[in-house]
């Protein structure tokens, strides 16, 4: 039983939402099998550059399973590293930004009592450190995000929505748990009540209703998405980078601290690991899932 899905581009290749038209790609497969790609795009006359990191396994939605989880937060960090890089960006290929956990994956994964809470830990670093990079980090949302994908999208400073875009969580639908953040983050970015709709609910926001809630700063057209992220970097690159660096640094400090989200962040884990290991319900879920039927909840 998958999410509703918005009318986007099928453009299943390798490429990201919409290239933008008329530049020069300096284009780095990270994988032998280009499941991500980094592209270094020009902004401005004096080579500064966007880093866009293109999610890129369109067929399955682009999932943010263990090994990818781990590569991208290496590829922050090199993108963090390169002082012509300004902004750092990240997006999808095909209808979805992310749909988030590999659902077949989480079958053997969710029985294993030591390596499921050492994902969940590692999925909580990788989108801590990606939220603490120097450099600004915008989410190009391109078509479906949901689940891991909305976590991906609280993990950066700030979001830009293509018309087609639809965000939620929808981890309640099959009988799991968000535990990379959205619990936590999420009342944070929308208010308490809007985020218990939407968790609870399993609903999709098309892309106008994330803007009003302010879950997305701007929404464009499908093919004006990167564009739209790199006019946002040509702007940063203006500025001083270690003033930008310094102001985002302490945006973020005041308001993870301010906020108790540390603590949220390690109950969220605490009890997604437990429920997920435990219940009968978890498991029927991600069966369901695989079989493409309605789950059959007994609340066990």
């Amino acid at each position: 039983m998958a999410p509703q899905r918005p009318r986007v581009h099928t453009d299943h290749r390798s490429a990201g939402p919409r290239t933008a038209r008329g530049r020069n790609l300096r284009r780095t497969p990270v994988t032998t099998d280009d499941t991500i790609l980094v592209d270094r795009l020009p902004v401005d006359e004096h080579g500064s550059l966007l880093g866009l990191v293109t999610l890129n396994r369109p067929k399955e939605m682009n999932p943010l399973d263990w090994d990818t989880g781990r590569r991208l937060g290496r590829i922050f960090d090199e993108l963090a590293a390169d002082s012509a890089v300004r902004v750092i960006a990240v997006t999808g290929a095909g209808r979805a930004f992310s749909a988030g956990g590999d659902m077949k994956k989480y079958q053997e994964l969710q029985r294993d009592p030591q390596d499921f809470p050492q994902f969940l830990a590692d999925l909580h670093e990788v989108f801590s450190r990606i939220s603490q990079q120097p450099k600004p980090v915008i989410a190009l949302v391109n078509g479906i995000a949901v689940a891991g994908g909305i976590e991906l999208i609280l993990s950066c400073d700030l979001a830009i929505a293509a018309e087609s875009a639809q965000i939620g969580d929808a981890h309640l639908p099959f009988g799991q748990m968000g535990g990379g953040g959205v619990l936590t983050l999420l009342p944070r970015a929308v208010g308490p009540a809007r985020a218990r709709e939407l968790v609870l609910s399993g609903r999709l926001l098309p892309s106008a209703e994330a803007l009003d809630w302010g879950l997305v700063s701007k929404v464009v057209p499908d093919d004006e998405l990167v564009d739209a992220g790199i006019a946002f970097a040509k702007e940063v690159a203006k500025k001083s980078p270690l003033a930008v660096a310094n102001a985002k640094s302490v945006l973020n400090t005041a308001f993870w601290e301010g906020t108790g989200i540390p603590a949220g962040m390690r109950l969220e884990r605490e009890v997604t690991g437990r429920y997920c290991l435990t219940s009968d319900d978890a498991p029927e879920g991600l069966r369901a899932f695989a079989e493409k039927r309605r789950p059959a909840f007994t609340g066990r």
